[in-house]
């Protein structure tokens, strides 16, 4: 059950990303490009998961899995500050 949730988890991100980058070539508000830039960079991090956690469990990839998902957040972070600015 639990790969099926971690799938799960990066199809969603995933689609939230392609979701938010379409809207973002539609309208060009730049907030929702730093958004698709971060949802895409989390589901890289769930995809670590997986990969962590189902396929490679004797490998470590704790730290990527959190510097993965903490790039992200810093993306959305200046995207949502750069905004604000302007």
């Amino acid at each position: 059950m639990a790969p099926f949730v971690y799938i799960l988890g990066v199809l969603v991100t995933l689609a939230c990303s392609v979701l938010l980058l379409r809207a973002y070539g539609t309208v060009r508000k730049r907030l929702l490009l730093w958004s698709g830039i971060c949802f895409f960079g989390l589901a890289i991090s769930n995809l670590l998961v997986f990969v962590d956690l189902v396929i490679f469990p004797a490998i470590d990839l704790y730290r990527w899995r959190l510097v993965t998902a903490a790039v992200s957040m810093l993306v959305l972070l200046y995207g949502l500050i750069w905004e604000g600015a302007q």
